[in-house]
């Protein structure tokens, strides 16, 4: 048998001695979930249809993978009515408030443990703009896994449903899954046609020379010759931002890790190009799981466990602390732009953090500086928006290898927007969130630089 038919096999055998040996076999949920979530087809559609009786709109809230695969999914398909929530900016939580209506908007909070604090802080906030309505809880619908917080709230609020996600999936390997699934049949697509297409994928990443393993190879080899940035093509769907956490999140750790770049060129000898095949829509079910696969492939070959998160948690500690302090959080200019790019070296990457109002204008100024960065130090350059990177690329920037240069972006707040239950508001709950990462970064001797969005012109 040869080593890359012995690793398929070893995977498929849940084997965690592919990877470190430390409970990887219990994270391994996803090599079935595109079976598994056929024998449930019936009861999504069923939910589907009975929540989405007289409503115009749909708002998604969630973070990283209960967020991303239906928002890659909402582009893709040109879903305009569904709308997705990741960000705690106060003035995009208003606009998007403004513009829906609580009697016809069905608002699905979704999060596998079921106390994210962006998702519990917006479901508090839609909750209390739907209190007028006869039955409030006709308009809400939650996924979750069992016995979470989130799962209690919904039971006893009366959501029209709550629905179960699965334990044993991370939640970067989710898109298969109910937290994928669910939102797909509420866009009304025909989720059997997105299974068919995984569940074949699923069947020819068996076998020896599969697309995952070779994918996951060639990551990791890529990797092992110093081409640890990954350059993902651009699709319509927005492809990139799924697989930026997979990656990112799965591989950057104990300072190792391969950094994903969406829209990055290949040419460079610290670059490698890795190709999306989506010829139609509904094939991005086989692209959800060769990736997946691949990425359990190239954690192997990187020597980690590619299904823990282990920084994640030192922003989140970082904010709680700051939340706590009764002083107005941080969001001084710190250094510059300038200096920061001094200090860079062959090989490095810059990250360009976010924490803005996701308004089309500003977005675009961001993709600017990201060319003029680009252009000016001739590295990768990658961009995210706080706090959704938080639960994507932030594993990497703290847990992987010390080449980021880090430039947070943050913006003028506006008015405080409050949250119902908590002693801070959402423009205080985003500059915690963008001063605690900032510290979380500092504290592991990353480079780092803030500047306001108005010195981007």
């Amino acid at each position: 048998m040869s080593l890359q038919s012995d690793l398929v096999e070893r995977i498929w055998e849940r084997d965690s001695t592919v990877w470190t040996g430390s409970g990887e076999s219990q994270w391994l949920g996803w090599l079935d979930e595109p079976v598994h979530a056929r024998e449930r087809l019936a009861d999504f559609g069923e939910v589907a249809e009975r929540a989405l009786e007289g409503v115009d709109d749909v708002l998604l809230l969630g973070m990283g993978g209960s967020s991303l695969a239906p928002e890659v999914l909402r582009r893709t398909f040109g879903c305009e009515r569904f709308h997705v929530l990741d960000t705690t900016h106060p003035a995009a939580v208003r606009a998007l408030a403004d513009r829906l209506d609580p009697a016809t908007t069905l608002v699905v909070a979704a999060s596998k443990s079921g106390g994210t604090i962006e998702t519990r802080s917006h479901l508090e906030f839609f909750w209390k703009r739907a209190a007028g309505l006869a039955r409030p809880g006709d308009r809400f619908l939650a996924i979750t896994d069992p016995g979470s917080a989130l799962e209690t709230l919904a039971r006893g609020r009366g959501f029209t449903a709550v629905v179960a996600g699965e334990p044993t999936i991370g939640g970067r390997y989710s898109a298969l899954s109910p937290f994928g699934l669910v939102p797909a049949a509420l866009m009304g697509l025909a989720v059997d046609r997105l299974l068919a297409t995984a569940e074949a994928m699923r069947e020819r990443c068996r076998l020896g020379g599969s697309p995952g393993l070779e994918l996951g190879l060639a990551l990791g080899a890529g990797w092992a010759a110093g081409r640890d940035k990954v350059c993902i093509p651009t699709s319509p769907g927005g492809f990139g931002l799924w697989v930026e956490q997979l990656v990112a999140e799965s591989t950057g750790k104990l300072g190792k890790g391969l950094v994903p770049a969406p829209g990055e060129h290949a040419d460079g000898p610290d670059r490698q190009l890795a190709e999306i095949h989506i010829p139609t829509p509904y094939d991005l079910g086989a692209e959800f799981f060769r990736w997946e696969f691949a990425t359990a492939v190239a954690g192997a070959l990187l020597g980690i466990n590619p299904f823990d998160q282990p920084d994640v948690q030192a922003a989140k500690a970082r904010t709680s602390a700051i939340l706590a302090q009764s002083a107005a959080p941080d969001a001084a200019p710190l250094s510059s732009l300038d200096a920061l790019l001094a200090q860079a070296r062959p090989g490095d990457y810059v990250a360009i953090q976010a924490f803005v109002d996701p308004t089309p204008a500003a977005e675009a100024r961001i993709e600017s500086l990201a060319a003029a960065i680009r252009a000016r130090t001739g590295l990768v350059v990658t961009h995210g928006l706080g706090p959704r990177f938080l639960h994507s690329t932030g594993q990497l920037h703290k847990g992987g290898p010390g080449t980021g240069l880090f430039l947070q972006v943050v913006d003028d707040v506006g008015p405080e927007l409050a949250i119902p239950g908590q002693p801070f508001g959402f423009a205080r709950l985003i500059t915690a969130q963008a001063a605690g990462d900032l510290e979380a970064l500092r504290e592991r001797g990353r480079r780092v630089a803030r500047i306001r969005l108005e010195e981007t012109l």
